[in-house]
Parts: C-alpha cells; structure tokens; sequence
C-alpha cells in the first residue's frame, strides 16, 4: 500500500466520520428537543425509552449507510485503478505502433503515380499491416 493510498483512505475515513457525527449530533438535538415537550414524569420516561430506542435504530441505520459509501468508495476506487492501468496499456500500445510505424515508413514511399486509391493506398503496407487488416 502506497503512501497517496493510505492518504486516500485516511481522508475517506475523516470525511465519512465527520458525516456520521454531524447525523449523529442533528438525531441528537430532535430526540433531546422531543424529550423536553414532554411535560410528565410518566410520560416522559415512556418517551425517554422510545427516544433512546429510535436513536438506537437511526445510529445503526447510519452505521449501515456508512458502510455502504465506504464499499462504495472503495469499488469505485478500484474502478479507478483498472480504468488507468487499461489508459496506460493503450498508450504504451500506441506509442510502440507509432515507433513500428516511424522506423517502417521512411523507407517506402507511396506511389504518386497511380490513381487508383485502392492500389495506392495498400501499395505500401507492409505484412503486418495487411494481416492487422485482414483481422480487423
């Protein structure tokens, strides 16, 4: 694991546990405002309970919402790093066939005698450009 992924995963974990304490803190402050409407005893310890319990059930429902973007980051990130690896095997791949083609073609020159476009464009292939074609 290289130090830009570790950063990367740092980074990750303090923006998602910023999040998690912000919900937190804002479930907080509507379970303590629910709590302070209530005017009995009685009632108010039946609605501490069910305050709690809901707090409980929103906490573990967060928790589970942060483990979902966390997977989801971290598969995205993944993606990510295919994707480049693909990017760069294709450059690579271009910049071998433009050497192939560069060290190839100085020394053929096309024919600008004839005029049939179908003859002169293929006048000067070599066999590999013949088989690419064929192929493809």
């Amino acid at each position: 694991m290289n130090s830009e992924t570790q950063y990367e995963d740092s980074v990750s974990t303090l923006v998602l546990e910023n999040i998690k304490n912000k919900l937190i803190n804002a479930f907080r402050e509507s379970g303590q405002h629910a709590a302070a409407s209530c005017g009995t005893n009685s009632s108010y310890s039946l609605v501490a309970k069910d305050i709690q319990a809901n707090e409980e059930l929103r906490r573990a429902k967060i928790d589970g919402a942060i483990t979902w973007l966390r997977t989801e980051l971290l598969e995205m990130r993944s993606q990510d790093r295919q994707l480049a690896k693909t990017l760069l095997d294709l450059n690579t791949e271009i910049q071998r066939l433009r050497q192939e083609n560069e060290s190839s073609s100085p020394d053929k020159k096309p024919n600008a005698n004839n005029n049939d476009p179908e003859t002169s464009f293929h006048g000067n292939e070599t066999d590999e450009d013949q088989s690419f074609i064929q192929i493809n």
